[in-house]
């Protein structure tokens, strides 16, 4: 299954996307993240269960040091077939 994220407050320009990329990445999920030109910023993920969507969403919960989420917003899209995680521009 995959997931897109929206994730709202101060994420960006506070290294939020490198620190998931990071922790996305060590913890086995493929997919990406950018920022968005309102602010936000896009998650999208491969999640196999419940339990690896809860863990996804702490890693968005926790963000880099800098980073204070305010919200994050997520639904199940059509599948999309990730090799990675990346870090999209």
């Amino acid at each position: 299954m995959t997931y897109k994220f929206l994730v709202s407050g101060k994420v960006q320009g506070v290294w939020y996307r490198r620190f998931v990329s990071e922790n996305a990445k060590k913890r086995g999920f493929k997919g990406y993240v950018k920022n968005l030109p309102d602010g936000k910023v896009e998650a999208v993920t491969n999640i196999e269960n419940e339990n690896r969507l809860k863990e996804f969403i702490e890693i968005l919960k926790e963000g880099s040091p800098y980073s204070f989420v305010e919200n994050i917003e997520y639904e199940q899209i059509p599948d999309i077939k990730f090799n990675d995680f990346e870090i999209r521009y």
